[in-house]
């Protein structure tokens, strides 16, 4: 075990991130009363370029007049390498409340990228008396993040969340596919004549678990492009909280409760993580440091798996 304990992220649930235009403001209402834990008001891609400025009006009009409840409130602000960024940056932090949470940050390519926006934010804030400290997330989405997704991970205190952008993700790499997310038709193996499908952003995804879990940073899954195919959707988020992703972003109404259902911990499982819990207690008791459950051996690292189960379960109950 390295001297330096690993920090433990973020306690705030994030099962399901909804995305809305701010161009569209008549969604605004509809997404405060969602059951998404956290809303991604959007002012980059989903945003003509022409439409820029009063999209950024409609998300600091929605942010100062819309009761958004418990809900993390975040804006995606434009790309570093636009000429929107900085006044998204400065007109949300002069001119919105203190109830926007956080900013997210796409296309991150490397720790400098993190840094400018710190140091922006960072002024702004002080020049306005902000108490409330803006957070970040990045958007893995280029094969320059992904490369230095690491320093990206330990760039700032500010950083909370890092997720994966898959359709930018794809085209940096020059991926075959035109899909966002999921299994890719051509990306098979053979085996005695039978395809098997795998996904190929496993090791994409499992290099941010690995960065976002050594520094404390909450590790999202991205977009599933066909909102039509809940089956699809399920599958996806199922390998990413299988890898140890927290949630994963809502691109229609109807990916919500998908999300939700997939990111929180059942009846069954968290039933079993108190059972482990009282079965340690009372090896614990009897001067043991492992015992059997369900013919299984169980140790001390089985205590920090279920605790981690019921932590995640409390913390959405309390919600």
């Amino acid at each position: 075990m390295s001297f330096r304990l690993q920090p433990p992220v973020p306690a705030r649930p994030n099962r399901c991130q909804l995305f809305g235009p701010a161009s569209n403001p008549a969604l605004f209402e509809k997404m405060a009363a969602s059951a998404a834990d956290v809303v991604n008001i959007d002012l980059e891609d989903s945003v003509a370029p022409s439409d820029k400025d009063s999209a950024r009006a409609n998300a600091i009009a929605a942010i100062n007049d819309i009761d958004w409840g418990r809900k993390t409130l975040s804006v995606r602000i434009n790309g570093l390498d636009t000429g929107w960024w900085y006044r998204d940056v400065v007109d949300l932090l002069e001119k919105a409340g203190e109830r926007l949470d956080q900013i997210m940050i796409p296309k991150a390519g490397c720790a400098a990228d993190i840094y400018a926006v710190d140091a922006l934010v960072t002024s702004v804030e002080k020049a306005m008396g902000r108490k409330k400290p803006l957070a970040f997330e990045v958007i893995i989405e280029s094969a320059a993040g992904i490369s230095h997704v690491e320093e990206i991970a330990a760039a700032s205190p500010r950083l909370q969340a890092m997720s994966l952008g898959a359709a930018d993700f794809a085209a940096s790499m020059g991926m075959a596919t035109t899909g966002i997310g999921g299994t890719q038709e051509n990306y098979y193996m053979l085996h005695q004549g039978q395809s098997y499908w795998p996904d190929p952003r496993h090791w994409t995804m499992a290099a941010i678990v690995a960065a976002c879990r050594t520094h404390g940073v909450l590790p999202v899954d991205g977009p599933f492009g066909d909102f039509s195919d809940d089956e699809g959707f399920r599958a996806q988020a199922r390998r990413a909280a299988t890898l140890g992703m927290v949630g994963k972003w809502a691109i229609h109404p109807r990916q919500i409760a998908l999300a939700n259902e997939v990111f929180t911990p059942s009846a069954e499982a968290l039933a079993e993580a108190r059972e482990i819990l009282a079965a340690m207690e009372a090896a614990k008791a009897r001067g043991e440091g492992a015992t059997t459950y369900k013919g299984r051996l169980v140790d001390i690292a089985s205590i920090k798996q279920a605790e981690g189960i019921v932590k995640q379960a409390d913390m959405i109950g309390a919600q």
